[in-house]
């Protein structure tokens, strides 16, 4: 079975109906006749109106919520900071998910059917492997600037700059355009292989390509996240336990040593590693999916992958009302944002922290 790491539905019945018709030497006539036949929703219920509702609910607050870290770390000066350049492109890649992949997402699992062709299915596949190819590396470059913040606070105030961080995430950005456009071109996305069936938005990834987007988009990132961050917490807990033992000894010293890492850095660790753990929340279970048999029930197989890919999606939604419970910055600078104090001279040298 392939395991295309961002394949949508029905994708084990198209490759054997794939397979079925050049076996028999069909023609494409035949072929599309092998598809299921789709006609939408013929009743509108007060459930179809609420998952309508609540998806577009969804989109909104994902679109202003990121919308909103956008302009804030761009306009106030105080925010260009090496972290928040890696949050203002993970930002920037959920606005995204929000404007092109979740409508065409809810709609398609809300109605079970493609309704928009396969030019728009071209531009929803290619911008879903890309994006979120780019958040997964973004998220994890946040696990390594956060890592090196508290392990060697000396070398990252003096060598680690925000512009360094732009050039280190742009570099992110075109790798995973660049990668995503070979594995998609590779397995004939742009010429034949772009839909088999007319209600479906699916692409077919050999198994050889799967298991390489497998590791390269899933098991070598997260890997990364997990074990920058248990070596986070190990730094963290020694340090705190260092300055409780000079604070125990009387020292009026302890905790000012420049090696010590400041309480905001561990902070800033502390509420990373929520992001970073809610975003595996979302990841995980798409990946779990996307390794079962779907020869076990092709339809459930199916209908856990398309659920699963909406969760992945969501963690577009998730990552600005994690910056607004936990960054102080976040919410003064949405404050300013929204009673329009931005529009003031010298607005951008306020303080927001």
């Amino acid at each position: 079975m392939s395991l295309d790491s961002y394949s949508i539905s029905r994708e084990l019945t198209a490759e054997q109906t794939y397979l079925q018709s050049n076996t028999l030497g069909s023609s494409n006539h035949s072929l599309l006749d092998n598809c299921v036949s789709c006609f939408g929703s013929t009743e509108v219920t007060p459930a179809y109106v609420a998952l309508y509702v609540s998806a577009i609910l969804v989109v909104i607050i994902t679109v202003f919520g990121n919308l909103l870290v956008i302009t804030s770390v761009c306009h106030f000066k105080q925010l260009h900071t090496p972290t928040n350049v890696l949050i203002l492109f993970l930002a920037v890649t959920d606005f995204f998910v929000g404007i092109f992949v979740m409508p065409l997402q809810f709609i398609w699992l809300i109605e079970s059917c493609w309704f928009f062709g396969t030019t728009v299915c071209a531009f929803f596949n290619f911008v879903s492997f890309h994006l979120t190819c780019a958040s997964v590396h973004i998220v994890a470059l946040i696990a390594v600037d956060r890592c090196m913040a508290l392990s060697s606070p000396f070398f990252y105030s003096n060598k680690i700059t925000a512009n360094l961080f732009v050039i280190v995430a742009s570099l992110n950005w075109v790798f995973s355009m660049a990668y995503n456009f070979a594995l998609l071109y590779s397995n004939g996305f742009f010429t034949h292989a772009l839909t088999l069936c007319p209600y479906d938005c699916l692409i077919i990834v050999n198994e050889i390509w799967s298991w390489v987007d497998f590791v390269v988009v899933f098991v070598l990132p997260c890997s990364i996240m997990i074990i920058l961050y248990l070596i986070i917490f190990a730094i963290a807990k020694r340090h705190a336990n260092a300055i409780r033992a000079a604070n125990n000894q009387g020292n009026p010293n302890a905790g000012k040593n420049d090696h010590v890492p400041k309480r905001s850095e561990r902070k800033a660790a502390k509420v990373l590693g929520i992001l970073v753990s809610v975003f595996l929340l979302c990841v995980v279970p798409y990946y779990i999916a996307s390794v079962i048999p779907g020869s076990i029930n092709t339809q459930l197989f199916n209908d856990v992958l398309n659920y699963t890919s909406a969760l992945l999606y969501l963690n577009s939604l998730f990552n600005p009302i994690i910056y607004a419970l936990f960054y102080p910055w976040f919410k003064k600078s949405m404050k300013l944002i929204l009673r329009c104090r931005v529009c003031s001279p010298d607005s951008s040298l306020m303080n927001v922290k």
